[in-house]
């Protein structure tokens, strides 16, 4: 149950924008978007938070390397990255929050820590001392004395190994803030719960990310907030999503292996891309296979059929009134057996299995349509396929659409500049009727539907 009756504060760490997301990203992002989707449909006010990380090291490194300001950078693949998520149709996320855009936040934090003993300067940095919290690894389930110092900032003057950067003192020619340390920047762990006390408070319902941010960044946001706060637990569900992998290796562009979002979409479809991800539960990992995604797409591609069908079948004079024998009995059936599914964490592949079956009963009454059994087994599809957005217009299909007009356009103009008017009339004529209206003006040519 969420703190508050009927409502849910859902954070979700974001991406680091210093590159282009992959269908890895897209798993995570599609995983929670569903979650948010599935909340709102069982009657939960649902307040979705996503971070943008804009700060950080592979940020900077980056920008050096194309000799662009980090921030400028980071806004041109934050915008990349908004249109992955459009494209996805992952659109119940309420704000996406920039890191850079906290700073003062960061910094009071930061202030607190140092305040009550939790945190120590050396020179211009300042680190958490995981020492001070006597619940360090709780999340993770590892104790202080064998905690693995992976992914953490190797440093002499630290403490212990483990101890993190909550702010860097600025190096030559790096971006930075003012401070009362002096100038730098903040450590990556501090910038998500500047952002959730922010907007949230110390306690929220739900807190979410891949499996690779349990340790250290998840355990460190852990560690400040409730440090900070006195209070726990920082979130009171965490969600983790498993990670994608090909041929059992993680993504990495020089393996050869990277694979954008938007290239898949292309290739593919976002239905198709939701009901492959869909197909395995969001704690598990994700082998990518050709033979997996094209039973995804041939999936994705009976869904609409079926449901087009059913919906056509509805303007026949031939359907009949009433119902098909027992058809609503197992719709019901096959729609509680997808709460079912969806109540048992997040269950997509059991939800995915029910809604199969709905799409089997499509297709059987599209046979002999009655009525009352179309209306229904529509209303279900339309229904629960919102939940996993399998279901919706294609934002990419849209696009391909406005390139065809484009070609078709061009090709009458080559034909009215070659006195070839029927032809050129015929052409605008039958676009009429596919409801595009062709404008022609002395300056140009213009369609709009």
């Amino acid at each position: 149950m969420p703190i508050r009756a009927n409502r849910v504060n859902m954070f979700v760490c974001g991406p680091t924008v210093w590159d282009v997301s992959h269908i890895g990203h897209g798993k995570t992002y599609v995983a929670y978007d569903i979650i948010a989707r599935y909340l709102r449909r069982k009657g939960f006010s649902v307040f979705f938070l996503l971070n943008i990380t804009d700060v950080d090291d592979k940020i900077i490194n980056k920008a050096r390397d194309l000799g662009e300001e980090p921030l400028v950078l980071a806004r041109r693949l934050a915008k990349s990255f908004f249109k992955d998520m459009k494209d996805l149709h992952v659109d119940s996320i309420n704000l996406y929050a920039n890191a850079s855009d906290h700073i003062p936040e960061i910094i009071d934090q930061v202030a607190g820590l140092l305040k009550k003993g939790l945190g120590y300067r050396v020179e211009g940095d300042v680190y958490f001392d995981i020492s001070k919290f006597p619940g360090y690894g709780k999340l993770s389930h590892q104790k202080l004395e064998d905690l693995t110092v992976h992914r953490v900032d190797p440093d002499p003057r630290k403490k212990h190994p483990g101890d993190f950067a909550l702010w860097k003192g600025q190096k030559p020619g790096e971006i930075f803030w003012d401070s009362p340390w002096g100038k730098g920047r903040p450590g990556w762990h501090v910038e998500d719960t500047a952002i959730t006390l922010t907007y949230f408070g110390p306690t929220y319902d739900v807190h979410g990310g891949g499996t690779e941010l349990i340790f250290p960044h998840h355990e460190a946001e852990i560690a400040q907030a409730e440090g900070l706060t006195g209070k726990e637990p920082l979130a009171r569900y965490w969600l983790h999503t498993g990670l994608l992998s090909i041929k059992g290796e993680e993504m990495h562009k020089s393996l050869g292996n990277f694979i954008t979002i938007q290239d898949m979409i292309r290739k593919v479809g976002t239905p198709s891309l939701r009901v492959f991800y869909a197909g395995t539960h969001y704690r598990s990992p994700l082998d990518f296979t050709e033979k997996a995604l094209e039973q995804a797409v041939s999936l994705a591609r009976r869904f609409r059929r079926a449901h087009d069908q059913l919906v056509l079948s509805l303007t026949k004079t031939v359907g009949e009134t009433g119902e098909s024998l027992g058809v609503l009995k197992r719709l019901d059936e096959a729609r509680d057996d997808f709460f079912r599914a969806m109540d048992d964490d997040f269950n997509t592949p059991g939800a995915l299995a029910a809604y199969v079956r709905i799409i089997g009963l499509a297709e059987e009454e599209a046979r002999n349509p009655k009525d009352k059994s179309v209306s229904a087994i529509i209303d279900a599809l339309e229904d629960l396929g919102s939940v996993l957005g399998v279901l919706e217009t294609e934002t990419v299909a849209q696009d391909r659409v406005s390139e065809l007009v484009k070609f078709v356009l061009e090709l009458r103009n080559e034909l009215r500049s070659k006195r070839d008017f029927q032809s050129a009339d015929r052409i605008r004529d039958r676009m009429a009727k596919l409801g595009f209206v062709v404008e022609d003006s002395a300056e140009e040519t213009r369609w709009i539907t």
